[in-house]
């Protein structure tokens, strides 16, 4: 009995020890993921967005069709320590209170910046990911959404285009290109 006691015992400890070894990290892991948390140029670039910002928006129900006009309010700040830029929209849409939030973000690891909208004016959470030319000085976002007309998902494309002048244009595409919103 003594010896499966003590068998028990060394395999116990053996394990323990293996958990140990396996569960501290190197440095190599420790490296990397400080490289992964910490804010770089392109957050520097997202923090830009930061302030009040007045926004014109212009969209089409349908190619050719007549463009609706409103004006929103946008408060853009940095938040999760200079991590994420959060951007609260308020304004009119279609004779309508309007109210939306998009939270962008550049992930270290994948080189890609993420993107997520909500709004009042559905119940469905938005999701992209994007790509910067910086040729062009544009972050290029694709993604997918419900459409409330069909309820399936639909593919999405938004282009945010930096103006030299300090302002951003936004373009959004629905379906297939045919629907600009």
């Amino acid at each position: 009995m003594k010896k499966l006691i003590l068998f028990f015992a060394v395999i116990f400890f053996m394990a323990l020890t293996a958990v140990n070894l396996f569960s501290q990290p190197n440095e190599d892991m420790m490296k990397k993921w400080q490289e992964y948390m910490t804010p770089g140029d392109m957050h520097k670039m997202l923090a830009k967005g930061t302030g009040t910002w007045k926004a014109q928006t212009i969209f089409w129900m349908a190619p050719g069709g007549e463009p609706t006009k409103s004006e929103a309010t946008c408060n853009g700040e940095m938040i999760l320590g200079g991590r994420y830029l959060m951007s609260k929209y308020s304004g009119n849409m279609m004779g309508m209170p309007f109210e939306g939030i998009s939270i962008e973000g550049y992930d270290n690891a994948a080189k890609t910046f993420n993107s997520t909208w909500i709004d009042n004016m559905g119940t469905g959470i938005m999701y992209m990911t994007g790509t910067y030319d910086a040729a062009a000085k544009q972050t290029t976002y694709t993604g997918k959404m419900v459409d409330p007309m069909t309820g399936k998902m639909c593919d999405i494309r938004q282009v945010l285009t930096y103006n030299s002048d300090g302002s951003t244009k936004m373009e959004m595409y629905g379906p297939d290109d045919r629907e600009r919103i």
